[in-house]
């Protein structure tokens, strides 16, 4: 059973699918010797899904579910705003800017917001971060492809163990404009997959398509129930996993604070290109959260009790890495 608040996570998560990384992989390449040019994609992709003004169309396939998206994404002198619009099935829609991210659900007339949260909708990958996964992956360059009428160079990902997946993108050149990403694990067959159909960038792009000629009047607004903002300290976190799997570092830690104990935690951890969230919130038998294996999509959760406080751990990784975070989930000395 997916605990009540993980399921609105997990649901969140789906729809802003790639919040974190995605992509894909076909084979195993032995030889590293492009892992530096790899690099230097990575780096262009980044650039591209975060700094330029774009706007298409995209079609996500998982299992039976295929959905169409529209994103428009313009970069100004006021900074960042996106808008994420669902094409196909529920009415939905993400819009982001300075004041944070907020989730729209126009047939259930509800808005989430959370103004903390600024991360976009396509992946940016730092150099860093890439140096840190190199031990875990091996990351080679394939060939061109034409793709949404544009020439897309292939970048694959290969896991070396159980705990990740795998991915391939497809990349233009030169910009590194994100065309196609696949997801694997253990099979040649893709458990999820991404391919833009048309493309605009810069001057080409209607920015009018970043509002909605739809009225939200009456809407219900909600606070995200994430801490809005993060607690900096020396210490190490309240609860933390004994042994995460090989390459997995904490990178942010939120948490919420009440008489001087914790009520609400909140860690990320990746290897550089996963992530995954470590939630610790007071056990409540009334709000239907249970414990045990859950998934949705390529989203896999695990959560078990501790004390009187459920540990749920969640994440586009496979089944095993959740699980075994979760199960070493300890409780910290103050």
């Amino acid at each position: 059973m997916i605990p009540a608040k993980t399921k609105e996570r997990i649901s969140s998560r789906q729809f802003h699918c790639l919040l974190f990384f995605v992509g894909f992989s076909i084979q195993l390449f032995a030889d590293d010797s492009d892992f530096p040019e790899a690099v230097k994609h990575l780096n262009q992709m980044s650039l591209a899904m975060s700094q330029m003004t774009y706007q298409g169309t995209f079609v996500y396939v998982q299992g039976s579910l295929v959905e169409t998206m529209r994103i428009t994404h313009v970069v100004d002198e006021n900074g960042i705003h996106e808008r994420l619009v669902a094409q196909t099935g529920r009415q939905r829609e993400l819009r982001r800017d300075a004041e944070g991210v907020r989730w729209i659900a126009r047939d259930q007339q509800a808005v989430v917001s959370d103004p903390s949260v600024n991360r976009g909708f396509f992946p940016v990958v730092t150099s860093d971060a890439i140096e840190n996964a190199a031990d875990f992956y091996t990351i080679s360059l394939g060939g061109l492809e034409p793709l949404a009428g544009r020439l897309g160079r292939k970048l694959s990902i290969i896991p070396l163990d159980k705990y990740r997946y795998g991915y391939s993108l497809w990349l233009e050149e030169p910009s590194g404009f994100l065309l196609k990403w696949e997801l694997f694990q253990d099979s040649a067959r893709p458990l999820a997959r991404l391919m833009f159909t048309d493309i605009r960038i810069g001057n080409e792009v209607d920015r009018s398509e970043l509002l909605s000629n739809d009225s939200m009047d009456g809407f219900q607004t909600q606070a995200s129930d994430l801490p809005q903002k993060p607690t900096i300290t020396q210490s190490k976190p309240r609860w933390i996993p004994e042994k995460p799997p090989p390459g997995f570092r904490l990178t942010s830690h939120r948490r919420e604070d009440s008489q001087s104990a914790v009520m609400f935690q909140h860690l990320v951890y990746s290897d550089g290109i996963a992530t995954v969230s470590v939630y610790v919130e007071p056990f409540s038998e009334t709000d239907g959260s249970g414990t045990g294996a859950s998934s949705l999509g390529t989203t896999n959760a695990h959560s078990r009790l501790l004390d009187d406080y459920l540990i749920t751990v969640m994440g586009d990784v496979p089944a095993a890495t959740v699980r075994e975070m979760a199960m070493s989930v300890t409780k910290q000395s103050p």
